[in-house]
């Protein structure tokens, strides 16, 4: 069995209880639990707590220190993730959308457009980092026709499709 800890709460029940229900947010409202819990001690221990909260012991040994070290308002900012840089820029966001719109010198695929892309703005873009961002963005569907065979004749078609019962 793991040694007991005891941590000082400083919050009151009724502050933890409108603070849980207040937040949005479900990683803030599992942090709160955890407080709200230990304050009523109604685990023996954090390993025990860790698993009825879900969490993993050493998460929750984390937040344990952040609250004794920073105070609550620490635990209550949810920083996860890292920060997100902007991989196309915005000029390029203009110019794509101008070279989607053009009719009369198409792109014809997505490499098309990342030569295109290093071309016109000296970038040198990931192949799959421009095609996620065409898509998310302007919902294009870069889409190349079937070949048609060699030995086709042009003129047989046209009269077939004009002599068709179907119209």
């Amino acid at each position: 069995m793991g040694k007991r800890v005891i941590i000082g709460i400083k919050e009151s029940e009724e502050e933890l209880n409108k603070l849980y229900r207040v937040s949005r947010k479900y990683k803030v409202k599992k942090r709160i639990k955890s407080l709200q819990l230990t304050k009523n001690n109604q685990f023996d221990t954090r390993v025990e707590l860790a698993k009825h909260l879900g969490v993993d012991a050493k998460t929750l040994y984390a937040w344990m220190r952040i609250y004794q070290e920073q105070g609550i308002e620490a635990l209550l900012k949810s920083t996860s993730g890292g920060r997100h840089r902007k991989v196309v820029p915005n000029k390029l966001k203009d110019l794509l959308d101008q070279k989607l719109k053009d009719s009369t010198n198409p792109l014809k695929g997505y490499t098309d457009a990342v030569l295109w892309v290093k071309k016109e703005l000296n970038l040198d873009i990931n192949y799959q980092t421009l095609r996620s961002f065409m898509i998310t963005n302007f919902g294009c569907k870069l889409k190349q026709p079937r070949k048609s065979h060699y030995k086709k004749d042009e003129v047989a078609f046209e009269t077939f499709k004009k002599t068709s019962s179907i119209t």
